[in-house]
């Protein structure tokens, strides 16, 4: 697993609405997972990020907290996490927010649709640039 920042443009919107864009993420990658985006938090365009009472626990980045999204009246529960205190070959997280691709309308990494990582409990995001099979697919057994 690695952590490396990005400079592709990721841009999340919702009902017509930018809520995120930035060509300044990290990228977290994964054995079996496609990408992870973590964005800074001044990218965060419109919308207002509320802590949810969920937490999970990764043993390599440390425990995580999520999120909900206030966006235009509509409140949309735990679309994202992050890590406050990162175990420290993580520390670049510190305060970046992942989001889950499934909830948003759109999510585009240089202006490429993104397709979520199935399985429901992950937050990768797939794009052509990214070859699986990946953790949370029909048949990909045992993982």
């Amino acid at each position: 697993m690695i952590a490396q920042p990005c400079e592709r443009r990721i841009v999340i919107r919702h009902r017509g609405i930018t809520i995120a864009d930035t060509t300044a993420s990290v990228r977290v990658i994964e054995t079996s997972h496609p990408p992870s985006c973590y964005l800074p938090p001044h990218s965060l365009v419109e919308g207002r990020l509320l802590p949810s009472p969920q937490r999970s626990v990764c043993e390599w980045k440390g425990q995580a907290s999520y999120v909900d999204l206030e966006i235009g009246g509509e409140t949309l529960r735990e679309v994202g996490w992050l890590y406050p205190t990162p175990t420290p070959p993580f520390r670049m997280l510190a305060g970046y927010i992942a989001f889950y691709a499934e909830p948003f309308d759109e999510c585009l990494v240089d202006g490429e649709p993104v397709t979520p990582q199935p399985g429901g409990c992950y937050g990768g995001w797939i794009t052509l640039h990214v070859a699986g099979p990946f953790k949370g697919v029909t048949g990909g057994r045992f993982w």
